[in-house]
């Protein structure tokens, strides 16, 4: 699997780096619930997963690069939190239905996953969802248009949650501030 490969290599290389948080996570954490059961898809060096299991978040963590989730299971036994992380390709082994009341995806977009997303959640589950658009302002984020987002299309994507949060500002307005070349997302499964 070369993707693999290449995202285990970028995560050896960068052993140091530290493990970011979901800006749409860390902004709306009041919105957590105080228990139950947590997922972040494709977690990267899991800063997200580790936030949530702070949380007190019964807390999975998967990615398909081992080099990443190493050290995130070292981290996380050393803390004593209850973080579990899996080697795992979502696209080919996706959540399946109605396991957990939060799922966390940053700057990962499969779109034949969104639908196993919304089935995966408990009702009333909570998904937080930020990835990188076409209507960029910068080059951040992948060079392939089909690893972006159109305009909305997270919406759409999400369409049968109801929209608690929503944010994309695209190129509007003064462009050196807010938050742009990303959208973001909170929706809840209505029980």
């Amino acid at each position: 699997m070369p993707l693999a490969h290449d995202w285990n290599q970028r995560y050896l290389q960068g052993a140091d780096e530290a493990a970011p948080i979901c800006e749409v996570l860390l902004a709306h954490q009041h919105l957590l619930p105080t228990q139950g059961r947590a997922l972040d898809v494709a977690c990267g060096r899991g800063g997200s997963a580790l936030f949530l299991a702070r949380h007190g978040l019964d807390t999975h963590a998967w990615d398909y690069a081992e080099a990443a989730l190493s050290p995130l299971q070292q981290l996380a036994q050393q803390a004593q939190l209850p973080l579990m992380t899996e080697c795992r390709d979502v696209v080919q082994q996706p959540p399946t239905a109605a396991q957990f009341d939060v799922i966390v995806v940053c700057h990962f977009l499969e779109r034949d996953l969104c639908p196993a997303l919304v089935q995966a959640l408990r009702p009333n589950g909570l998904l937080f969802y930020q990835t990188f658009c076409r209507t960029a302002v910068t080059e951040q984020g992948p060079k392939r248009a089909a690893f972006r987002l159109a305009d909305n299309e997270l919406l759409h994507l999400f369409a049968e949650l109801q929209i608690v949060f929503y944010r994309e500002e695209g190129r509007l307005g003064d462009t050196s501030q807010g938050f742009r070349d990303r959208a973001q997302l909170i929706a809840r499964k209505v029980a």
